[in-house]
């Protein structure tokens, strides 16, 4: 057990001068000193957590080790990591996954491998080459083909073999198939040796060891260079374990079977020398580890190899061997020199070498001095050679479970060895000659993962990485500082550590100054032990005198000549004399010690042995006080001084405790216990009192004398003194003058004065301590604890029962004299003892009812009922009746228990108690005998848990006392108290179901109701439940299902609170058993109880609606409560609340809050007008309940609930006042009821409609024309009324006031239209939980917006003619190469540099060349993103001496559009997790409005719209109609499986039949991307009316109305179709809709369907709503330009908009603007985080504005406005088919571009004014925009202030994109197009890079010249 303060002194930092420096400072206190003596007390400390890496959901394959202090390496499965020593992520490289197949060569198109999948990458091999600093890679995917990357970065690729052969497949392409490899160093270059097993289809032609160049033309490849060549694969299938190499040779081990006679498996090392780049030095012998298996693993060890061997059945243990290389090449150098000089045969003629693995080659016989010529073979020598005679060795350690890697490191002269399992273990193993012991173990990994064979040892022996598949650990070798002191470190038995004595300290040996001298260095595999103090002398020292002590301390080290120890008592140093092992130090002075402790007569200081400041060794040693010692025990100071622990003797003529020999001159001396050859001397010579000599029992008020024996009295002999006795009274002390009276020898009689003692006692007896003393104040030692014992027979006596009852040796007679009482005999006139006592006296009997069989225990109470049982014995009747007394309860004079004997059922009588010789005593109550009788029982039946509350009715169910019911074998627990006529009690739980009777025990005397047994039924079961959310008010309706819920008598639905600071609520303590009183009905459990352990439980009473369905009402929680636990209480069956909602816990959400109805206060009344919507705004108001459950009230009177959102409730008041309710005042009050939450949000004031007055109609028209004359002429007035400057503040107040008005004019028609709006949303936002919004997927999307305007096929591939054939080949080889080409950052800026330089190079292709790139390269986005940094400084360097804010404004240049494209990218996540919701919510509500409103097909203006240029202003009668739509072929998804199922289609009477198609395929097709949905121009609408009226309707057929040349296009209402009829969607047949529809399945049609045309066709002019009012001629002018037509419009009406056109506007807008706002507080990331690419971008335009000293804010917020609100946001608000598939309308992209304005209004620095000239659609949004404006900057605000993002986590997230969009399409295409804008400046591009002098190194223009031979300029379809 630790103790807690051991890790504080830990932690506690250095004293000031410790850390300061070498300064002299005073010496610190010994505490601070012997911190690292701590650990004498406490146990070691844990070890120090190790450093660890690990990449979730990446599984980690193989680690490589950068020489120096290099970095360390990670292979993944499609990932390569870069870590730094201490395991902080450096960089990383993607590697996969890749469209690949084992059974493929390496491919390039796809077409060349069907079978190819997207497979993942596990890295097979990992080499550091240190020469060229490279870092070689070999995936699993493509055949094994390896890669080159930068050692100091490896997301930097140096070489990957584009279309490899069959000599550059390196590692095996299966998984579980192991490569093992080194990088040789050889003359010049590095050769690469990688060994690997067979595995895969194609891997039968690679050997399983090659050697391979780095280096050269073909990297990887095995051309020239050796290669061990197998006959027969099948034969030799080698596994290898481990690659190895010392400094001449390398070791490769590895299992394999033979050749067809060995079938069985054997472990081998080969060996080969590390020049020898033709293998001929291949050399091979088995290895055999004494009684194991095969090798699981390898290491080499200094002078030997190791090898972990399977052991065990079934291979579930391990061995260790070690094999000496001595031996190793030994027998090696045997088989070579067999194999050239003797054919392979050994001295006995046996073959003990041969040429193995089926090749041709045999051992031959050349000269004997062969071998010394040819060391490493050659050409002429055989190879490979395998000798037949086995290397054996025997194990140095087995383990229980399997190796799976070892690593050996020699340090401090010592071979360790480290060894990983395959459950994750580290073993450190110490290899002590032939034996192996493991001294530590730990888990490294999670536990079951195997550690990985890649153990590797840093390049400083310090630390050891460990490598498992899901993560690596740094370890340390040694962790010696982890031992705090010298035991643990030397009972760590780590070899690599040792105690370092004089730094005190657990060290390795070479971090010992002093380590080779003898007692310095403590080792634990030495005869060591810890410096410890053996002996002290002496033990301890008085403290009133300085002493010398010797410490006797073994093996202490020999210091320098000037160096010294020192000893540390405490605080006081002292310096230590040493001889041999002997210490000798003098004891601080008195006033240098602390005082002792209270109570105690010494103190105890730790004792150190000190050099410098570390202690060597400590002890305790005491520091004593005689003087002390004699107050430790007052009763006896003699003994406590001479019996203590020190050397203290007695003083007794003075009474004084010395030290030191003897007593002062003259007195006689006793000596301390401890004192030898003396004879007076321990307490037994100590003057005592023996005990008392009489009386010891002494009656208070009679005069006593006391006597005690004393021993010891020679001591005083001759020196007369007196003599007192001190009793210890409850008053004080009393003194009694005594006198001596000597007995023979040394003892004595004490007596003491005759005294009579008074104190007032508070029980019978009291014990009383007495002592004696001598003289002045001499106490004698009392030899044990001494009292005498006062009684008074007066206390508990009460009456004569009691005192004739005492003790005889008391003396106690019952006295009548005066006051009758108890009193000691001689106190007692005589003639007033009474020996007889009076009448016994009843005072209470209970109980006063029985039953007639008896039997039943009756307790009488009262006094004097006898002096002990035999006076009562047979002396007690009960009405009559004997009642036996039971001895056991009979208390003396105050208590009978007698068991009554059986009597007639009615037998009343009193209790007579009739003690001999004493008339009898009679009780005043009377008993009464009567037979209770059970009748009936409710309920008759209650779950099989119990806790059913049974009510047993019946008569005279009080009788006796003890009543106890039973249901069956089980008790009943009683409800106290019990009722004459009814028993309640709470049944208790029951095996199983079933029927049980009824018991009720009176006493020992039985009642059975046989007629209604109770029945336990099985218990009830939840189901369901549901809601499971509600607000902390409570109160919300919870429906529970489930099964047997009718049986249950109190379901409670309860809540357990931890409750913190719980407002007033009442809360009653728990009480397991409620009393109840007789006669009222049950009570209801309580509603708040405190339970055990501070918790708090409330519930609510639950109603049982069926057997299957209760319905709770969810408990309230007190403010500041927290739920910890929700659950049903069922009789005594509990249920959580998420058993019982398949999971579903409970949540308590906050009440809501609402805000005032009037503005001015919740006192104010609110006016209403009559058929207005009532909406009320708050917080949280749908988190916790529905629409439907909430209760809104005015007065008496109902306001139904419309709608309910988060923020706002919409509510339709009765169209009458309503009146008040009682006590509300005048005013009806306006109540919100949610569940429990009563809020009342003040009263409401219906204002009176005006009453229209019979006026004629000609005087009505004429006030109308009146006040319309009237209007217009202050509307003139108005915009007269325009000033110059210094009135367009004034304006814009008044503006924005109209502005306000009228948006509150039309407030309430916008919460109608909303309530519509969110009901129609939240069906929306159900369908979308299943279908979900159909957004682009990536590809679409980056195309869309790389290459805007150029539909659905942007890089359409031109077809090859006749001939073309052949020239497909190399024109890819071609773009590949310029793929590569690409990659030179300085090609790519020379090549965009220069064609922006050439005047024909126009905006549009520098936009399209800068989406070729983007496409590219968009696999290495990190390239791309820092290309898109270089050009965007050279922008910036340009704008800076020009106008800087101009800056982004437009996308004129490659760089703005790579800036556009790089955003696009980097934010499609953001749009489809974010963005994307709000934004396609947006455009439904949109859509979802307009639908609302007639729409003119010829002029698209329509009712509901943003844009007044789009408004419908003549007023159209319509009518909605719901039509029943069956759909046609291939919405099944949409409706279901039945043929026959109707969708319902919201549609206007006016609409053309093209309007209803689109309308109807919109819910016909509601959860189906567009794109996926059938035109509308495909399809014909069939109005089915009856069994055989099927009418196709059609814009325009032979009913057309044609009037004045003016036709009118059909309607519902022109066919008048009645609401509810049923149509059909068919295809036509008649204008080969088949073939549009594959077209527009292929290539979607553009953003925008054309509207129909308002054309003269045969001098017919079309419309619609309304008829053009423009002339023919004049609309045929300007119908060329659509733009231009717009303007004149504009003119049009540049005066003023009439005031209700202007409403109609508001309306909309206040009905769209709960998702304008949405959609705005996402794109600015209001309450999110903002995502990495923002704060990138703005901090590199931070880093411009700093760079070219741009200090003015504006300027910053226009290039951040420009770079990304602007092209981005803008953009996609105006274009939401980008992101969605969806069809967007005119009139909403109409709508969409007056929010987008109003976006771009919020984005400006400049302040936003609006007068009376402005446009309308800049009207609308003028009260928003300062808001917008304001969210825009504390955007910006809130990522300046954010921390920065750094380069690595933008890299990291880059990567990330690039991965999730490898298969980016047309990259091959996107070349393709690139080339072909190349080819037309091919010169211009060519001299720039020829003038380039970088570029003349690189050969830049030559590769380009290399690309163009192989294109030629031709495109092909590739």
């Amino acid at each position: 057990m630790r103790l807690p303060w051991c890790h504080t002194a830990w932690a506690m930092p250095l004293p000031p001068h410790v850390a300061e420096g070498p300064a002299v400072a005073p010496r610190p206190s010994l505490g601070t000193r012997l911190l690292l003596m701590l650990p004498l007390l406490c146990p070691p400390l844990a070890p120090t957590r190790a450093h660890r890496f690990s990449a979730p959901n990446t599984t980690l394959n193989r680690l490589a080790l950068a020489p120096g202090q290099g970095a360390l390496y990670v292979g993944a499965v499609n990932r390569l990591f870069q870590l730094s020593p201490e395991l902080q992520l450096e960089s990383v490289a993607v590697t996969g996954p890749v469209l690949d197949s084992p059974d493929c060569v390496p491919f390039r198109d796809p077409a060349e491998c069907p079978q190819a999948r997207l497979t993942n990458n596990a890295n097979q091999l990992l080499l550091v080459s240190g020469r060229a600093r490279e870092l070689v890679a070999c995936g699993q995917v493509r055949q094994g083909v390896c890669e080159k990357r930068r050692l100091e970065d490896v997301a930097q690729l140096l070489y990957r073999a584009e279309d490899p052969g069959d000599g550059q497949f390196v590692a095996a392409n299966a998984p579980g198939v192991a490569t093992v490899g080194l990088v040789v160093p050889g003359p010049g270059r590095d050769l690469l040796l990688v060994a690997r097993g067979p595995g895969g289809k194609l891997s039968g032609g690679v050997p399983p060891l090659t050697v391979r160049q780095l280096a050269g033309p073909q990297p990887f490849s095995s051309e020239g260079l050796g290669r061990l060549v197998v006959g027969d694969l099948s034969d030799y299938n080698n596994s290898y374990v481990a690659a190895l190499a010392d400094a001449r040779s390398a070791y490769f081990v590895f299992r394999r079977r033979g050749a067809r006679a060995q079938a069985e498996y054997r472990s081998y090392v080969a060996r080969v020398c590390l020049g020898d780049a033709n293998l001929y030095s291949y050399v091979e012998v088995p290895l055999t580890c004494r009684g194991h298996g095969l090798v699981q693993a390898a290491s080499l060890a200094p002078g030997a190899l190791l090898g972990a061997f399977a052991a065990g059945p079934r291979g579930a243990q391990a061995a260790l061997c070690a094999f000496p290389l001595a031996e190793l090449d030994a027998s090696m150098e045997q088989a070579r020199r067999l194999c050239y000089t003797a054919g392979g045969r050994g001295p006995s003629g046996m073959e003990e070498a041969t040429v193995e693995y089926g090749v041709t080659s045999h051992c031959v016989t050349l000269p004997p001095d062969s071998p010394e010529s040819y060391p490493c073979g050659d050409e002429h020598t055989p190879s490979p050679i395998a000798g037949r005679q086995p290397l054996e060795a025997g194990p140095l350690l087995q383990l229980g479970r399997p190796i799976s890697a070892v690593a050996a490191l020699w340090a401090d002269g010592h071979t360790i060895a480290f060894v990983g399992d395959v459950h994750g273990q580290l073993h450190k193993v110490f290899l002590n000659g032939t034996r192996g012991q493991v001294y530590h173990s730990q888990q490294v990994g999670p536990p079951g993962l195997a550690i990985s064979p890649d153990l590797l040892v840093d390049n400083s022996g310090s630390h050891l990485y460990v490598l498992t598949s899901q993560q690596v650990d740094r370890v340390p070798v040694a962790a010696c500082p982890q031992f705090p002191d010298c035991s643990s470190c030397l009972q760590a038995r780590d070899p690599l550590c040792g105690w370092c004595v004089l730094q005190g300290r657990c060290t390795r040996k070479g971090q010992c100054g002093r380590a080779a001298q003898p007692n310095q260095w403590l080792w634990s595999y030495e005869d060591s032990r810890c410096l410890h103090v053996q002996s002290l002398l002496p033990a301890h020292h008085p403290r009133q005198e300085q002493g010398q002590i010797t410490l006797s301390v073994p093996w202490l080290p020999t210091l320098a000549v000037e160096e010294y120890f020192h000893c540390a008592f405490g605080d006081y140093d002292s310096l230590a004399h040493v001889e041999g092992t002997h210490v000798a130090c003098v004891t601080p002075p008195q006033d240098q010690l602390p005082p002792n402790p209270p109570g105690t007569d010494h103190v105890t200081l730790p004792l150190a042995l000190m050099f410098e400041d570390v202690a060597m060794a400590a002890t305790n040693f005491s520091f004593y006080d005689c003087s002390a010692t004699q107050a430790l025990e007052a009763a006896a100071p003699c003994r406590a001084c001479v019996g203590s622990l020190w050397r203290c003797h007695w003083c007794p003529q003075s009474s004084r405790c010395v030290y030191g020999e003897r007593c002062p001159e003259g007195e006689r001396t006793i000596y301390s216990a401890h004192q030898a050859d003396i004879q007076v001397r321990g307490p037994g010579a100590c003057p005592r009192v023996e005990g008392l000599a009489g009386p010891l029992l002494v009656p208070v008020g009679w005069e006593s004398r006391l006597a005690l024996r004393v021993q010891n009295l020679q001591h005083f002999r001759g020196l007369p003194a007196p003599y007192h006795c001190w009793l210890e009274l409850p008053g004080g002390l009393q003194r009694l003058t005594a006198s001596l009276e000597e007995v023979a020898g040394d003892a004595g009689l004490v007596h003491c004065q005759a005294q009579q003692f008074q104190p007032r006692l508070a029980r019978r007896e009291l014990l009383v301590p007495i002592y004696v003393t001598r003289g002045e104040g001499q106490r004698l030692d009392n030899a044990r604890t001494l009292h005498v014992t006062l009684y008074d027979c007066a206390v508990g006596h009460p009456d004569c029962s009691h005192c004739q009852a005492a003790n005889s040796s008391l003396g106690c007679l019952w006295c009548s004299h005066e006051q009758p009482a108890c009193r000691y005999g001689p106190l007692c006139p005589p003639g007033a003892v009474e020996p007889l006592c009076p009448t016994p006296s009843i005072d209470t009997i209970e109980p006063l009812t029985g039953p007639p069989e008896g039997g039943l225990a009756l307790t009488i109470l009262g006094s004097n009922l006898g002096r002990d049982f035999a006076d009562v014995q047979d002396a007690v009747s009960v009405a009559g009746q004997p009642c036996s007394p039971d001895p056991s309860l009979y208390r003396i004079s105050a208590r009978i228990v007698c068991v009554t004997s059986p009597a007639p059922n009615g037998t009343v009588g009193p209790i007579q108690v009739a003690i001999k010789s004493r008339p009898p005593g009679i009780s005043t109550q009377h008993f009464t005998y009567q037979d209770p009788v059970l009748l009936s029982l409710s309920p008759q039946w209650g779950p099989q848990a119990g806790g059913t509350q049974l009510t047993i009715h019946g008569q005279h169910l009080q009788t006796g006392g003890n009543v106890s019911a039973f249901v069956g074998s089980q008790p009943c627990r009683i409800q106290e108290p019990t009722c004459p006529e009814a028993i309640v009690c709470h049944t208790m739980p029951q095996a199983s179901p079933g029927e049980a009777v009824v018991r009720v025990l009176f006493g020992h005397v039985q009642r059975t109701l046989l007629a209604s047994p109770f029945r336990y039924t099985a218990d009830p079961q939840l189901v369901a439940a549901e809601p499971s959310v509600s607000f902390r008010g409570g109160g919300r309706l919870i429906q529970v299902r489930g099964t047997g819920l009718d049986v249950v008598q109190w379901p409670l639905l309860s809540v357990w609170l931890e409750a913190t600071e719980v407002a007033a609520v009442e809360v009653l303590p728990w009480d397991p058993t409620p009393r109840r009183s007789c006669g009222a009905p049950a009570a209801a459990p309580q509603a708040c109880i405190q339970l055990e352990g501070g918790l708090l439980q409330c519930s609510t009473i639950c109603s049982v609606n069926s057997s299957s369905l209760l319905l709770c009402r969810s408990p309230a929680v007190p403010d500041g409560a927290s739920p910890r636990r929700v659950f049903f209480s069922l009789d005594n069956v509990h249920v959580d609340f998420a058993s019982a909602s398949g999971g579903q816990d409970f949540l308590y959400q906050p009440n809501p809050r609402l805000a005032p109805l009037s503005r001015e206060g919740p006192t104010r009344p609110y006016r209403l007008k009559p058929g207005h919507i009532l909406d009320v705004e708050g917080e949280g108001l749908n988190l916790g309940i529905s629409k439907e459950e909430v209760r809104v009230h005015i007065g008496d009177g109902t306001c139904l609930v419309k709608t309910l959102t988060l923020t706002h409730l919409y509510c339709e008041p009765p169209a009458q006042a309503p009146q008040p309710t009682n006590g509300s005042g005048p005013l009806p009050q306006f109540v919100v009821q949610m569940g429990d939450v009563r809020l009342a949000l003040g009263p409401v004031q219906y204002e009176a409609e005006p009453v229209l007055s019979a006026f004629p109609v000609e005087a009505q028209a004429g006030l109308g024309l009146g006040v319309a004359v009237l209007i217009a002429a202050v509307l003139l007035l108005t915009l007269m009324y325009r000033h110059k400057s210094r009135q367009a503040l004034r304006d814009y107040q008044k503006v924005l006031v109209q502005l306000e008005n009228l948006e509150i004019g039309v407030g309430d028609q916008c919460r109608k239209e909303f309530t519509d709006l969110m009901t129609e949303m939240s069906d929306l936002s159900s369908d979308l939980e299943a279908s979900g919004i159909p957004f682009l997927d990536y590809r679409t999307y980056a195309e869309r917006v790389f290459f805007p305007g150029r539909g659905s096929c942007p890089l359409q591939p031109v077809l090859e003619g006749p001939g073309e054939e052949g020239r497909r080949t190399p024109v890819r080889q071609g773009l590949m190469q310029l793929s590569n080409l690409l990659n030179s950052k300085l090609f790519l800026l020379t090549l965009i540099r220069t064609l922006e330089e050439q005047p024909g190079f126009s905006q549009r292709d520098r936009c399209h060349v800068a989406s070729l790139l983007s496409l590219a390269l968009h696999s290495k986005l990190e390239y791309l993103t820092d290309i898109t940094r270089t050009l965007l400084g050279d922008l910036a360097a340009h704008y800076v001496h020009k106008n800087p804010k101009l800056m982004l404004r437009r996308t004129e240049t490659m760089a703005e559009k790579l800036l556009t494209n790089w955003v696009s990218i980097c934010l499609y996540t953001f749009l489809r997790e974010v963005a994307g919701e709000p934004l396609y919510m947006l455009l439904r509500a949109i859509q979802y409005q307009v639908d609302k409103g007639p729409v003119d097909a010829v002029t698209g203006k329509a009712k509901r719209t943003l844009n007044d240029s789009r408004l419908l202003r003549e007023d159209v009668d319509f009518r909605p109609l719901t039509l029943m739509v069956l759909p046609g072929p291939g919405a099944g998804g949409a409706t279901g499986s039945s043929a026959a199922q109707c969708v319902p289609a919201r549609v206007l009477d006016t609409d053309t039949i093209s309007q209803v198609k689109e309308k109807v395929l919109d819910q016909v097709y509601k959860g189906t991307p567009f794109s996926q949905r059938p035109s509308a121009h495909t399809l014909d609408l069939e109005w089915r009316s009856g069994l055989a009226g099927h009418l196709t309707l059609s814009d325009e057929d032979l009913t057309s109305v044609t009037q004045n040349h003016w036709k009118r296009l059909n309607t519902l209402q022109h066919y008048k179709v009645p609401d509810g009829a049923t149509v059909g969607l068919i295809p036509q047949l008649h204008n080969g809709g088949a073939v549009c529809q594959s077209l527009s399945r292929s290539c979607p049609p553009g953003d925008n369907m054309p509207m129909l045309d308002d054309s003269e066709e045969g001098g017919v002019r079309l419309w619609h709503l309304v008829k053009a009012t423009e002339e023919p001629e004049a609309a045929q002018a300007r119908r060329s330009s659509l733009r231009e037509r717009e303007r004149e419009r504009e003119r049009a009406r540049a005066k003023a908009i009439p005031e209700i056109y202007l409403t109609r506007l508001l309306s909309m807008k206040g009905t769209l603007q709960k998702f304008v706002d949405d959609t705005f507080q996402a794109i600015l990331s209001v309450n999110r985080p903002v995502p990495i690419a923002v704060k990138y971008l703005f901090d590199f335009l931070d880093e411009l504005a700093e760079k070219h000293g741009i200090e003015d804010p504006e300027t910053l917020h226009i290039w951040k406005t420009n770079s990304l609100l602007l092209r981005f946001w803008v953009n996609t608000l105006k274009n939401p088919q980008l992101i969605f598939d969806v069809r967007v309308s005119d009139n909403v992209d109409a709508i969409l571009a007056v929010i987008a304005q109003t976006f771009m209004d919020s984005c400006t620095v400049s302040e936003h004014k609006v007068g009376r000239d402005s446009p309308v659609n800049k009207l609308l949004y003028a009260r928003e925009i300062p808001r917008y404006k304001q969210m825009v900057e504390r955007y910006y605000s809130d990522i300046r202030q954010s921390s920065p993002a750094s380069y690595q986590e933008m890299n990291s997230a880059l990567a990330e994109l690039s991965g999730n969009y490898t298969s980016t399409p047309h990259c091959l295409e996107a070349l393709q197009e690139l080339y072909t804008h190349i080819h037309r400046y091919y010169d211009q591009v060519i001299s720039a890079l020829e003038e380039d002098p970088v570029g003349q190194k690189m050969q830049l223009a030559c590769r380009l010249q290399q690309i163009a031979a192989l294109v030629e300029n031709k495109v092909t379809d590739l």
